[in-house]
Order: C-alpha cells, then sequence, then structure tokens
C-alpha cells in the first residue's frame, strides 16, 4: 500500500493546473485536481476568452461605420444589446469550461470542486469536509486575482474585470483605473461599445514596459475613441449617490459615474493557501519562489503560471504546466525559456510584440539599428477612417540579429505569433529582407523595410 492517496495533487483548475494534471495522468500518474469556482480559470471564465469576446463585440462599431464606404447602406442604425452579449458569453464560457472537465474526465483526473489549501509538504486539506489528501507531490496553480489599489475610502463601490463581465446594466458612465493592458483592452472595447469611458491612472502614459511609438499610437487610437484620459491622477474618495457614483480624484476633479473598475494590476493568489507551513517561500507580492523546473522550496511542492509571477500568460502557463509533468511523471528534463515570448494587447486597434522594445535593446546593445513604417491601411482608404499602422523592427546594429518587432494595426496579435517564429529562431534583418512579400498585405510592410530610420550607437 502507497502512503500517498494520490500522486499528484493539483490547486487550481485553469490553463497551467488542468495541462499539467492531464498530461501527468497520461504519464500513468494518479491525480487529483481541486477547483473552488469554475474549472478554465481566469482565461477562460473571466480573462481572455470573455475579454476577447467582448473586443470582438465593439469593433463591429467600426464595422458599421466602414461599411458606407464599399457601397453598403445599413437600413437603420444599429443598436446593441448587453444583455445579449452578456448571455452569448456566459454560454460560450460554459461550453469550453465543460471541455475542460471531459478532458480531465478522459484522462482519469478526479476532480474536486472545492478550495484546497496546503498543511504539509505531502497534504492538502479540502474545505468543503476538511478530508486531508496525502500527496507525493503538490502543484500549485491557483493564478491571481485582482489588486485593490489604490485602497480608499468607497471602495467596496468599485468593481474588478472580474464582475464587468456581468453586470446587469450597461455601464454607460465607467471610470477606469490603471493604465495596463487589462485597463486598454476594457477601455478600448466599451467606448466602442458605447459608454463614456474616463481613464485614470499614476502614471503620465498607458502600457508600461512596451515599446514608447507603440505606448503612443494606443493612447491616440484610445483617444479617437472617445476616452477621456486623466494622467497623474487616482480616485482618493468613492460615494455612491442617487445619481451614480461620485469619485474624488487627487487633482481635485470630481467625476460622476455609473461603476469604476479597478485594474491596477493581479496579485498571486496564495493569501490562505499554508504555502509557509509546508517551506514555501514566497516573494515580497507574495509570489511562489521557483526554479527553472517550477519546484519551491518545498522539494515535492511545485508552482506554475500567475502565481509565480514570471510571465503571466495563458500559454506560458500551459507550457510550464506540461514541462512539469513531463519531468517529474515522464522521466524528462523539459524546462521553459522565457524569452522572446510573443504576445499581444486586444485594444483596437491592436498591439503584437515579440522581442525587446528599442529601449531595451539600447540599454543592452552598443548598436541598435530601428526600422520603422507609419502607414494608412488599405481598407481606411475606402472607409475614410483615420485608422494608421505602425510597424516596428529592432536590430542589433553589429550582429543584424532581428531582436524585437512590434506592430500596432489589425491582427497584430497574429502576426506577432508569426513572428515570434522568427525571432525565436535569431533571424537577421536580412532574412526579413530576402523574404518575398505577401501583396496586398499590411504584414508586407515587414519584409520590405529597406530604410533604417535611426541608428543608436552607445556613448554617442
Amino acid at each position: 500500500m502507497s502512503e500517498y492517496d494520490v500522486d499528484l495533487f493539483v490547486i487550481g483548475g485553469g490553463s497551467g493546473g488542468v495541462r499539467a494534471a492531464r498530461i501527468a495522468a497520461g504519464h500513468g500518474a494518479k491525480v487529483m485536481i481541486a477547483e473552488e469556482y469554475r474549472l478554465g480559470g481566469t482565461c477562460v471564465i473571466r480573462g481572455c476568452v470573455p475579454k476577447k469576446l467582448y473586443v470582438y463585440a465593439g469593433r463591429f462599431k467600426d464595422d458599421f461605420d466602414d461599411a458606407a464606404g464599399f457601397g453598403w447602406t445599413l437600413p437603420e442604425k444599429p443598436t446593441f444589446d448587453w444583455k445579449k452579449l452578456v448571455a452569448a458569453k456566459e454560454r460560450e464560457i460554459t461550453r469550453l469550461s465543460g471541455l475542460y472537465r471531459q478532458g480531465l474526465e478522459r484522462a482519469g483526473v478526479a476532480i474536486v470542486e472545492t478550495r484546497a489549501e496546503v498543511t504539509g509538504p505531502h497534504s492538502v486539506r479540502l474545505k468543503a469536509n476538511g478530508r486531508v489528501v496525502k500527496a507525493k507531490y503538490i502543484l500549485v496553480a491557483p493564478g491571481a486575482s485582482p489588486s485593490h489599489e489604490p485602497a480608499i475610502p468607497g471602495l467596496e463601490h468599485a468593481i474588478s474585470s472580474n464582475e464587468l463581465f456581468d453586470l446587469p446594466t450597461f455601464p454607460a458612465r465607467l471610470l477606469i483605473v490603471g493604465g495596463g493592458y487589462i485597463a486598454v483592452e476594457f477601455a478600448s472595447a466599451f467606448a466602442r461599445l458605447g459608454a463614456r469611458v474616463e481613464q485614470a491612472m499614476r502614471a503620465d502614459n498607458v502600457l508600461r514596459g512596451f515599446d514608447a511609438d507603440m505606448r503612443a499610437g494606443v493612447r491616440d487610437a484610445l483617444a479617437h475613441a472617445g476616452v477621456q484620459f486623466h494622467f497623474g491622477a487616482l480616485p482618493t474618495r468613492i460615494e455612491k449617490t442617487a445619481f451614480g457614483l461620485h469619485v474624488e480624484m487627487s487633482t481635485g476633479e470630481p467625476l460622476v459615474v455609473d461603476q469604476v473598475m479597478i485594474a491596477t494590476g493581479r496579485l498571486p493568489h496564495t493569501r490562505g493557501l499554508g504555502l509557509e507551513t509546508a517551506g514555501v517561500a514566497l516573494d515580497g507580492a507574495g509570489a511562489v519562489k521557483v526554479d527553472a523546473w517550477s519546484r519551491t522550496t518545498a522539494p515535492s511542492i511545485y508552482a506554475v503560471g500567475d502565481v509565480t509571477n514570471r510571465l503571466n500568460l495563458t500559454p506560458v502557463a500551459i507550457r510550464e504546466g506540461h514541462a512539469f509533468a513531463d519531468t517529474v511523471f515522464g522521466g524528462k528534463d523539459v524546462r521553459v525559456d522565457h524569452d522572446n515570448v510573443a504576445t499581444a494587447v486586444f485594444t483596437t486597434p491592436e498591439l503584437g510584440t515579440v522581442g525587446l522594445t528599442e529601449e531595451q535593446a539600447r540599454e543592452k546593445f552598443n548598436v541598435v539599428d530601428i526600422y520603422s513604417a507609419n502607414f494608412r491601411p488599405m481598407k481606411a482608404t475606402l472607409s475614410g477612417s483615420a485608422d494608421r499602422t505602425l510597424m516596428k523592427i529592432v536590430v542589433d546594429g553589429e550582429t543584424d540579429r532581428v531582436l524585437g518587432v512590434h506592430i500596432l494595426g489589425h491582427e497584430a496579435g497574429e502576426m506577432a505569433q508569426l513572428l515570434g517564429i522568427a525571432v525565436k529562431l535569431g533571424a537577421r534583418k536580412a532574412d526579413f529582407d530576402a523574404t518575398m512579400a505577401v501583396h496586398p498585405t499590411a504584414a508586407e510592410e515587414l519584409v520590405t523595410m529597406r530604410t533604417r530610420t535611426v541608428r543608436h550607437e552607445r556613448g554617442k
């Protein structure tokens, strides 16, 4: 008889935890997974998937506006039904959550729908019934949860992105606090859905950490969509009144809105999990400290995904979970490479990016060459829209290796996925130049840029 009830106990039924559970079971491990809310985690239930569905919904406004330039006459002004969108979204995430469940059941993974807390290096307690499960290995994958900063009077009247998806009434006046990718994505979508969007942040521009030219482009596109910015400003008090939420701002400017959404970041969901009792070290932000194999300071406990605060993206969590299962149960030695990971910000237009920004490259390399393009997309020539497409290629001026590519425009996320392959393989600018263009496309600009727009030499 084994001293353990299971070979692997997974805390968290999101993308990383589910992938790890399925792969480990495929290697012959006896696996149990606990999820206290709904299978699918942040991405499926309250993140990537519903968010992009709402982004698509908002973009139809642009499509209706553009149609006239191509000869279409709409019989009447289109109208938007918030409740229909919410219901359609709910059907889709319910379907996807069901697929997660089916995948686990087919793999033979035992599912427990309750909160689980670590009580030791090899033990987990189920909150629903107090049962203690003995496990040879424990995988911590509960993700992250919205930050509740700034801590101000009346914060209980605000919501996070979790609640914004399911509001019973469309927020005609919406204040979004924060300037990161979650904040700008919702600002872009809700402005197009018809809300009057105000966006406040401590910084002087959106998307800290992204390429400066792309940040400026996203800011300008949001402003064109009607978003009103309050840079260097945060709410200091929220009061509920008969006319909505009265918000006092640090600048002294009062705002009255229907909803305040706090999007000032997400924190690793480790509070109350009991990790310290098992010898698992956390950093100052509460993230689980792990090595290159996702192993914590307790040899029998591993962690993947946003709870480690390495690179908080769903595909990264999936890759980390798969690598963990292959390493621990599959007899392989798999480490995840977190460099040159492509990603996208789903504003309209969207931002696709991979590799180093211009600013990062200038800090690391002696000579940096910049190739860029700023043009009106073909569709805009007939629609009359003010859309622009921005592209930038960052190159090591000494070796010709492409260090980063950044695109702001239609389907930039799709382009970034494919560019990620080239950058990962160490492609040179000459390889881009030698690639035949696909015409007429926006992406052809990436292989027809021949003129260096700027060269930065360290010390000059």
